[in-house]
């Protein structure tokens, strides 16, 4: 009976609202759960009776449940202090594979590592990423799981350096103005210190030796072996003048050099020693102050361990090695979707790709709209519980309220069975 129906319909409706309610509330500490909502439509009775001045005769058939929409709004980014954690603020997904080799998509970041140094989701899904070969990551290549448990840092030559000194413009002609000394790489890792000399040689100009330990040559001996000199020139200011046309901004130097070759078995060294700063300052001046070096730096190093890794809001897993160096290890991959409604999820915190949401669109983070992410947190549960309780008490009346139209209804139809006895 319609009477019957009618209000069964609303029970129904009640309790499924009740049931999202009760899920959302269980979530409440769920790393990025997405609070969910149940939405109603009305059903009418088909009718072919008008009234008086034609207007349709239609009395409602009850409730049915129309759509269930989740909320993709981010959830509060809480700081776990953990490095393979991360939250995504703003659009996307973070991609996982499971077993099987099919893709799904999450925003709950609370990644572990496994026995095999790869990232991966709890439930054991591994983290999908662009590569990385020797610190450059390849946007190019096909997606794989995310290696961060071990990794070793290739010895990287020294190709550059900078000094960054100043002259005491009081020292005596002929006398040392003292030195300034760095480590190099070779191409096997190894170090040499380079010493830089300088002898002031009159008329604001200096003369420079650099030099390396004669023990670092395959000739070996004592004391050092001489491998460039020239002279470094100033205007009345102190400050460094470039030498030829157009000016100079580095002075190459060949290390050994002379034919010789080091004791390491390493290819001979192509270094440039940078003579200015991003601005085109030079970075050696004379003044009437102490000679002193305050900065070497150089882009060589040494073969290293992983040592720590961090992950930057682009999504580039960045490891420290032991050496020093910092490479990028791979880079996390994010998915957008046309409709992050028509999603379905499978539970565990994951969701597949369906026709109503549209393919995954996977890229980087922080471009296509995509949000970026934060290394060492995770992303909240964003369901609110003072709304999810208010919607409760809402839910619960409603729940009474169709009860109590099928309690009269019984009561109308004894009645009406009671007049016919």
């Amino acid at each position: 009976m319609a009477s019957f129906s009618i209000p069964l319909s609303g029970l129904n409706a009640a309790k499924q609202q009740l049931q999202s309610i009760s899920s959302n509330l269980s979530n409440l500490n769920t790393v990025g759960y997405k609070n969910q909502t149940v939405n109603f439509s009305d059903l009418f009775a088909q009718a072919a009776e008008t009234s008086g001045n034609g207007d349709p005769l239609q009395i409602g058939a009850g409730v049915t449940t129309a759509s269930t929409t989740s909320d993709f709004s981010d959830g509060t980014p809480t700081a776990t202090g953990v490095s393979s954690n991360m939250a995504l603020s703003g659009n996307g997904f973070f991609v996982t594979q499971g077993a099987g080799g099919t893709d799904s998509f999450t925003r709950a970041g609370d990644f572990t590592v496994n026995n095999s140094g790869q990232l991966v989701a709890p439930d054991g899904s591994l983290v999908m990423g662009y590569p990385a070969v020797d610190g450059v990551v390849n946007t190019s290549a096909a997606l794989q799981p995310l290696q961060v448990g071990s990794a070793n840092s290739p010895a990287v030559a020294t190709t550059q350096f900078q000094i960054t000194a100043n002259l005491d413009s009081n020292t005596a002609v002929g006398a040392s103005g003292g030195a300034s000394t760095l480590k190099v790489y070779d191409s096997l890792g190894q170090s040499h210190t380079l010493s830089v000399a300088y002898t002031n040689a009159g008329n604001n100009t200096w003369n420079y030796s650099v030099t390396i330990p004669s023990s670092d040559l395959s000739s070996g001996g004592a004391g050092t072996t001489q491998v460039a000199s020239g002279t470094l020139s100033f205007n009345t200011s102190g400050q460094l003048v470039l030498q030829g046309t157009p000016p100079a901004k580095s002075i190459s130097l060949n290390i050994p050099g002379n034919g010789a070759t080091f004791a390491s078995g390493a290819a001979p060294m192509a270094v440039n020693w940078g003579l200015t700063d991003g601005n085109g300052n030079g970075l050696i001046t004379q003044t009437a102050s102490a000679s002193t070096t305050s900065a070497t730096p150089q882009n060589g190093y040494a073969s290293g361990s992983l040592s720590s890794y961090t992950v930057q809001p682009d999504g580039t897993v960045e490891g420290t090695f032991s050496s020093g160096a910092t490479l990028a290890l791979g880079q996390v991959a994010v998915a957008s979707f046309a409709n992050n409604q028509g999603l379905t999820s499978n539970g565990s915190n994951e969701y597949q790709a369906t026709v109503a949401s549209g393919s995954a669109v996977i890229g980087v983070a922080g471009t296509g709209g995509r949000g970026t992410i934060t290394g060492g947190s995770v992303e909240d549960s964003n369901v609110n519980i003072a709304t999810e309780f208010s919607k409760m008490i809402v839910a619960q009346q409603a729940y009474s309220a169709n009860a109590k139209s099928i309690t009269t209804f019984n009561q109308v139809s004894q009645t009406t069975i009671s007049m016919i006895q």
